[in-house]
C-alpha cells in the first residue's frame, strides 16, 4: 500500500510538471512567433449556364495565426495536467486502480485533433470541412481509447474490437495528408519543404507509439503488467509529441518575419 501510495504522489508530481512545461512552452510559442496568417477554404459547386456544366469553386472564408493554433494544445494539455494534479486528482487515482484514464482520452480527443489538423494545413489542406474531418477521426481514435479500457474492465479476455476501430480511425488522417504531400512532390517545384516532410514523419511515429504503448499495456508485456508504466509512457509521450511538432513547427514558419 505504501509504494502505491508513493507511486501515485510520484504521479501527481510529474502530471504538476507537465502542467508547466506545457504552460511554459505555449506562453513562449505565442511570444516568440511571427504573426503569420494561415487561409481557411471551402469549396462550393459553381453553375455555367451556358453549358448546364458544374465547376468547383474554391473560397477563402478566413485567416488567422497558426502560432494560436500551435499554443492552443499546448494550453489544452497544461489545463489538463493541471487538474489533474489538483481538483481531479482523487478520481485520477481512483480511475488508475481501476485500469483505466478517461481524463487522457478527453484531453487527447481535443489536443490531439487540434495537432493533426496544424499538420494538415501544413501539408496544403486548407479546406474547412476536410480539417473538420481530419479532427474528428482523430478525436474518434481516442475515444475508441477510452472505449478500450472502459469495456475491458469489464471482460476477462481483452476485446480488441475498441483498439482496431480506433488505429483504423486514426490512419486515415495520415494517409489524407500522405497523398496531399504526394500530390505537391508531382507538381514537381511546388514541393513542400523537408521540415513538412520532417513533421510528418516524425509526428506519424510517435502517435503510433501511443497505440503500442496500449497494446503493450493488454499484452502486459515485461514492464507494462503494471497500468501504471503505461501511464508513465502516455505522459511522457505526449509532452515529447507536442513539444516536437510545437517546435519544428515554429523553426519551420514562425520564427522569421512574414
Amino acid at each position: 500500500m505504501a509504494t502505491a501510495q508513493r507511486e501515485f504522489r510520484r504521479l501527481r508530481q510529474f502530471n504538476a510538471v507537465m502542467a508547466v512545461l506545457h504552460f511554459v512552452q505555449g506562453v513562449l510559442m505565442l511570444y516568440l512567433s511571427s504573426a503569420r496568417e494561415w487561409t481557411v477554404t471551402t469549396t462550393y459547386l459553381g453553375f455555367e449556364t451556358e453549358t448546364s456544366g458544374l465547376f468547383p469553386v474554391l473560397e477563402s472564408i478566413g485567416e488567422f495565426q497558426l502560432a494560436y493554433l500551435v499554443a492552443a494544445f499546448l494550453f489544452i494539455s497544461a489545463v489538463a495536467h493541471a487538474l489533474i494534479a489538483t481538483v481531479l486528482h482523487d478520481s485520477y487515482v481512483g480511475y488508475l486502480k481501476r485500469g483505466l484514464n478517461p481524463y487522457r482520452w478527453y484531453e487527447y480527443a481535443v489536443s490531439a485533433s487540434v495537432m493533426i489538423v496544424v499538420v494538415a494545413m501544413l501539408a496544403g489542406i486548407w479546406d474547412l470541412g476536410t480539417l473538420f474531418a481530419l479532427f474528428a477521426l482523430v478525436a474518434v481514435m481516442n475515444l475508441m481509447g477510452l472505449l478500450m479500457e472502459v469495456y475491458n474492465e469489464r471482460t476477462r479476455e481483452t476485446d480488441w474490437t475498441a483498439y482496431y476501430i480506433g488505429c483504423f480511425a486514426g490512419a486515415v488522417p495520415w494517409i489524407a495528408i500522405g497523398i496531399a504531400l504526394a500530390g505537391n512532390y508531382s507538381l514537381g517545384e511546388s514541393a513542400p519543404p523537408d521540415f513538412v516532410v520532417g513533421i510528418f514523419v516524425s509526428i506519424a511515429v510517435l502517435f503510433n507509439l501511443f497505440a503500442i504503448n496500449m497494446a503493450l499495456q493488454y499484452k502486459q508485456l515485461w514492464r507494462w503488467e503494471e497500468y501504471l508504466f503505461g501511464e508513465w509512457n502516455y505522459i511522457a509521450l505526449s509532452l515529447v509529441a507536442k513539444s516536437a511538432l510545437a517546435w519544428q513547427v515554429f523553426a519551420g514558419a514562425l520564427n522569421t518575419p512574414v
